[in-house]
Parts: structure tokens; sequence; C-alpha cells
């Protein structure tokens, strides 16, 4: 059995049997936050969405039982696809570009088409509210793994709440949608796995599509999945504002709302996702060798946060 790198969150393993070869996930070592690393729903998830033809691993077993390997875990089959973190995508051609984003774009749409409750799904998480609920959630994680006091944080946690938009639909949400949680098929443009469903529930499908635009609104660095500063023209990577279209026309809505407030939000989350990190770092519990790396980031994703919430109007 060996580690994929990265996963920070719930450790994932490659399994080889005589038979085949599987992947396994299981919840994190040591003690963890409340709520926090299901990977039974993460296993409900895939089984439900797998007979509906949305691209997911096809599950294969889900054991409760602590004592088997010290946690929770279950067994996928594994994927051949290609996981591209760069953003940029360097080394496809242009009309390759243009594909993958499509792609990217028009799955995340097929995601929130489904209908959750002939799925099997209709209780997988409360509709309505789901922003009130979120910020008051990561608020929670937050403080309960904080270690720091970040006068940009406190800003976003008083300014949030207060000015949270109305939810007009409710949906399945993949809750981290990115392109490096996308498995591509190799050579080609086509996704052929969707990754990582710790985070999924039913909620406003805007959370899932803000959180992928905004990757157009960070900037560019090698290797990262940013997209300000690229070329659009050059690249073949398609606009903000031709994702929106194609966003919106594939899901049957008049446009998306001003994305500064998304942002914050978002990025509000990524603060709370690497706080705890950080946490799981001091107490010896971190998943992954590239947390210290990602622990880095905690300052300038609060700073890059309360700058959407000044331009949201705090």
């Amino acid at each position: 059995m060996t580690k994929f790198p990265g996963g920070q969150s719930n450790p994932t393993y490659r399994l080889d049997t005589a038979d085949a070869s599987c992947v396994l996930r299981r919840k994190p070592f040591g003690p963890l936050l409340p709520s926090a690393h299901a990977v039974d729903r993460e296993y409900r998830l895939i089984s439900a969405l797998h007979p509906t033809g949305f691209p997911v691993a096809q599950p294969r077993a889900l054991c409760t039982d602590d004592s088997v390997i010290g946690s929770m875990f279950y067994v996928m089959e594994l994927v051949d696809g290609r996981s591209l973190a760069d953003g940029s995508l360097p080394g496809e051609m242009p009309e390759n570009r243009s594909a993958m984003y499509r792609e990217l774009t028009t799955t995340l749409a097929r995601l929130h088409n489904v209908d959750h409750v002939a799925a099997g799904l209709g209780d997988f998480g409360r509709p309505g509210n789901y922003f009130e609920r979120q910020v008051a959630r990561w608020t929670r994680q937050y403080r309960a793994s904080q270690t720091d006091d970040l006068a940009e944080v406190e800003g976003l946690i008083e300014f949030l709440p207060r000015t949270i938009p109305e939810q007009a639909r409710t949906s399945i949400i993949h809750g981290d949608y990115r392109i490096d949680n996308a498995l591509f098929e190799p050579g080609g443009t086509r996704i052929k796995a969707v990754l990582d469903w710790e985070l999924s529930t039913l909620g406003d499908p805007l959370a899932d599509f803000t959180y992928y635009a905004m990757q157009w609104a960070m900037p560019w660095e090698d290797g990262g999945a940013g997209l300000e500063g690229v070329d659009f023209a050059a690249t073949g990577i398609p606009r903000l504002d031709q994702t929106v279209d194609l966003y919106c026309s594939l899901t049957g809505r008049d446009g998306v709302p001003a994305l500064d407030w998304y942002f914050a939000y978002n990025l509000f989350r990524l603060v709370g996702i690497v706080q705890g990190i950080k946490k799981r770092i001091l107490d010896g519990n971190a998943s992954s060798d590239k947390a210290e790396a990602t622990v880095a980031r905690l300052v300038p994703l609060a700073k890059r946060a309360w700058h959407f919430a000044r331009q949201a109007g705090a």
C-alpha cells in the first residue's frame, strides 16, 4: 500500500492486490475537529452519483469498524487519469486548453443539475440558508483551531454573517471544485473522475461555481491554479465572463451576482481549512509533507479575503 502525495485532509493510498489496484481513503490520525473527515459521507455521495453517469470513481466498499486499520475507511476504483495543478496547462495546445476548461465548467454544471432527491440524497444536507450555516461553521472551525490573532479574519467574521446573499437554488455541491480535483483522460480533454468529496453537501450551487471562478481572480504563479495575468487569447483559456456565460447557459441562470462577496467567503473558508492544517501540524497529526508550505499561505489568504470583502463593502 502506497500513500499518494498531497492529501492534507484525508490520507489516500494506492492499494494493489492480486486482482486489481484500488484507492483507499481513511480519516487522519489523531484527534479531529467535530464533523470533519466524514469518509462515510464521501462514500455515500459517490455511491449515489456513480449510477447517474457523473464522472466519479466506482465505490467498492466502506468499513466503519475502526479496529481494522485504526479508523473508518472506504475503497474505490483506481481511475487512470491526469491530475493537473497548474491552471495555465503548460504543454497543452490552445484548443486543448479551451476544451479542458469547457469540460471543467460543463462537469460542474452537470453536478448542479443532478436531481439529488432522485439520486437518494434528499437528506444529504439541509436546504436553504447555506451560506449562513457555512459562515457559522467555518467560524467555529477557525476558532477551534485558532493559533494566532489575525485582524483580517476578525473583520471577515464580523462582515460576512451580516451581508449574506439570498439563496435561490439547492443542489449537490462538491465543496472543493478546482482543476486538480479533476482527473483528465491521458492525452485527452475529457474528465474521467472528480475527486475529493469530503466537503460535499446540499447547498447553494453558487458556492461551488464562485470557488471555481476564484481561479480567475487569483494571481498566476508557476505551478499554481491562479489565472489572473494569463494571456487568454494566446493560451486558449476562456475568460471569466465566457466561463460565467457557459455555466449560466447550462444551468438556466440569467447571470451570476457580483463576485466579491463570494470570493471573500471562499477565501475565508480556505483560511479555516489552512488553520486546521496548522493546528494538526502543532498537534503532530498533519497528513502531508507539504502541510507546512500550505500553512505559509494562511496570512496571504486572509489578506486576500479581506481585500475582496472591502470591495464588497466592508
